[in-house]
């Protein structure tokens, strides 16, 4: 492919360190290429499944740094009106991608069925390219949802630092992005005693799919999770959780526990999910990643540094396996001093 030497439009990364107000102005020499189709990995249940995407009409790929990944993947143009072939377990629709290239179908399976508890590919294609992604169709039995975030949750972004999390925004991949301690055994244990279903609700950007996905398999958190992220864009800067969540709720009947950090609105956003659906939310969960000096914020939350702490409260409250939550997180032995022997 040749290179079309051009300057992309303005790349508002204050949609990406929205409380910082930061934009950077990025031009860049991009290699044309053909369309590409982004599909979210989904919950689903048996007796449906909600699958969501988007199709770029010139979708860069390759690159030799993460800088020029990340600014690809940003800048690649949405393809509107864009006809959209999406299936499921043999159950074929088809859709038109909307202004911003997104797409969105609900599969059932045909009269007196139900899909299959488990895993199993979904593909979405357009024409000169196709994507595919795992559908974890969650059985009425799971004992938990959890939702959770990702940004200073399960992998260190340094939201209220705007140098870092520029850096961590633009100069990382799922391969380098460093992974918030202890986070994966947490959701490992997370189980009574049958695995959760998990949703990862997240203001990173829907560019980023491939990046996340990368991150959370190179780190062993548990298979199986649902991705929604957000649409970039001004418009987005706020509320883009809680109709995610809300419609998580809604999908699923199971107890919920939230997950999230306190370096931005996660115990104002959960706080308000708790409100509108009482008696479902078990747990709420906040790192601390600062700003947590007003401490009502965090009421009826459990506000935890260490993730081993974390996981000790929910094995307390039997929202996750107590031997597993033990052996994840042992103390290690204490070293022996001169003159003593180690037990």
């Amino acid at each position: 492919m040749g290179y079309a030497n051009r300057c992309h439009r303005k790349i508002p990364l204050i949609a990406l360190a929205r409380p910082l107000g930061i934009v950077l102005l990025l031009c860049t020499h991009v290699a044309s290429a053909e369309p590409a189709v982004l599909l979210a990995p989904a919950l689903g249940r048996p007796e449906g499944v909600l699958l969501q995407g988007r199709v770029l009409k010139d979708a860069p790929s390759g690159g030799s740094s993460a800088l020029t990944r990340n600014v690809r993947r940003l800048t690649a143009a949405n393809w509107e009106g864009a006809s959209v072939e999406v299936s499921f377990q043999g159950v074929v629709a088809k859709v038109k991608s909307g202004h911003d290239g997104n797409f969105e179908v609900n599969l059932r399976p045909p009269e007196g069925q139900r899909f299959p508890q488990g895993t199993a590919e979904a593909e979405a294609k357009v024409q000169g390219a196709s994507a595919r992604a795992p559908v974890e169709v969650i059985p009425d039995t799971a004992p938990l949802l959890v939702v959770s975030d990702f940004d200073d949750t399960v992998a260190v972004t340094n939201v209220t630092n705007p140098v870092k999390l520029v850096e961590s925004a633009l100069l990382k991949d799922g391969d380098t992005q460093a992974v918030v301690p202890g986070m994966a055994a947490f959701y490992g244990c997370l189980r009574k005693p049958a695995s959760p279903a998990f949703a990862l609700v997240s203001g990173s950007p829907i560019q980023y799919l491939s990046r996340i996905r990368t991150f959370l398999d190179r780190h062993g958190f548990p298979a199986g999770f649902g991705l929604y992220l957000r649409d970039l864009g001004p418009g987005t800067l706020s509320g883009y959780k809680q109709p995610a969540i809300r419609r998580l709720l809604h999908q699923f009947s199971q107890p919920v526990v939230l997950v999230g950090d306190s370096g931005e609105k996660d115990p104002e956003v959960y706080a308000q999910i708790r409100d509108e659906f009482p008696g479902r939310v078990k747990a709420i969960y906040i790192r601390d990643a600062g700003r947590t000096e007003d401490k009502t914020r965090f009421e009826g939350m459990v506000l935890f540094k260490d993730s081993g702490d974390a996981a000790a409260h929910a094995a307390a409250q039997g929202l996750a396996d107590a031997a597993c939550v033990a052996t994840a997180f042992a103390k290690p032995a204490p070293a022996a001093t001169a003159g003593q022997t180690a037990p």
